[in-house]
């Protein structure tokens, strides 16, 4: 007789070329109407599984969730690149594998900054408003006007896999390239962007602002009113990140007085119930978290966290283990 199949749940839906590679291979639970499942849902759905799906939506693995689980879920396979939705230490002190799909949405997630880069500093937020609420009934050489980028200074916080994809796109604009790390990466990885050790010396070079780094504790509100005081006046900060990098009442306040040219943002903190201030703001340039919102890119992500599963189950250690 075959050995049982491993038992899974996934939290969300998930391409459909995934979701038939994982009902071949596992006893999977798929959830049939995409609804975002409460930590009671997923505690009930999880009870006799060997693996859990997730997503980086589904918060309550950082809050206590992990330790509620039952004894039978043996891997966490995260939906995402960030894993600040996981309590590694946690899963590890259950003996819980933690997996999440790097790289393969790289260059979709550097796509989307170059077009918040733009976006904020063409006004094409309020340009495509004008048009679809038909007040477009004129043309000015004076207003509204926007902001070049050809030729710029671009500041790079975070050239990590994607901070690297978005300063080769920069390029192709003749950007000034500037960028801080914990450490500076090769020099072929660098494309002659400019390290600087220290966050805050690189600021007044910053034309742009592209945040690209890790949701860490030490990062977490990094964007306040301190950093945002050292930039040029007339900055613009974009973020394909994660949301809580930005210290909304500081983004917005500045903003508003104009201190900063304009803003370009992917994630927000308590995304999707963003702060409801951005809406009113002519300045900002908004999306609701498409940084890996292609078709291609999804499947991969889901055939990548498809990979750790196998391997594990398979008794090898997964491609991209966290724990």
């Amino acid at each position: 007789m075959a050995p049982a199949l491993p038992r899974l749940l996934a939290t969300r839906r998930l391409p459909q070329e995934v979701e038939t590679r994982l009902g071949a291979a596992y006893q999977a639970q798929f959830n049939a109407d995409d609804h975002p499942m409460s930590e009671a849902e997923i505690l009930e759905g999880a009870e006799g599984k060997d693996a859990l799906l997730i997503t980086s939506m589904d918060k309550g693995f950082a809050t206590g969730i992990i330790a509620k689980l039952p004894p039978s879920v043996k891997i966490i396979a995260t939906f995402s690149v960030g894993h600040e939705h996981v309590d590694i230490a946690a899963a590890r002190s259950r003996n819980i594998a933690v997996t999440n799909t790097p790289d393969v949405l790289t260059n979709a997630t550097a796509d989307i900054t170059l077009l918040l880069i733009l976006g904020a500093a063409r006004g094409a937020s309020w340009g495509e408003r004008m048009v679809r609420e038909n007040r477009w009934d004129s043309w000015s050489l004076t207003e509204p006007l926007g902001y070049d980028v050809t030729g710029r200074r671009l500041g790079i916080l975070g050239l990590g896999r994607i901070g690297q994809a978005v300063a080769r796109r920069a390029q192709a604009f003749d950007m000034e390239l500037h960028y801080h790390n914990r450490r500076p990466v090769a020099p072929d990885l660098a494309l002659g962007a400019r390290y600087h050790a220290d966050l805050f010396d690189m600021l007044p070079y910053c034309d742009f602002l592209s945040i690209n780094c890790a949701s860490t504790p030490e990062t977490r509100g990094i964007v306040n009113e301190k950093l945002i005081a050292k930039l040029p006046r007339g900055a613009i900060i974009v973020n394909s990140a994660r949301g809580d990098i930005v210290d909304d009442d500081a983004l917005i306040a500045n903003l508003k007085s104009g201190r900063l040219a304009a803003a370009g943002l992917d994630v927000f903190r308590n995304e999707p119930k963003i702060d409801p201030r951005y809406r009113s703001l002519d300045n900002v340039f908004l999306l609701p978290h498409l940084g890996s919102a292609t078709r291609d890119t999804r499947v991969d992500m889901g055939m990548r966290a498809a990979d750790n599963l196998d391997a594990f189950f398979a008794g090898a250690r997964p491609r991209d283990l966290l724990t």
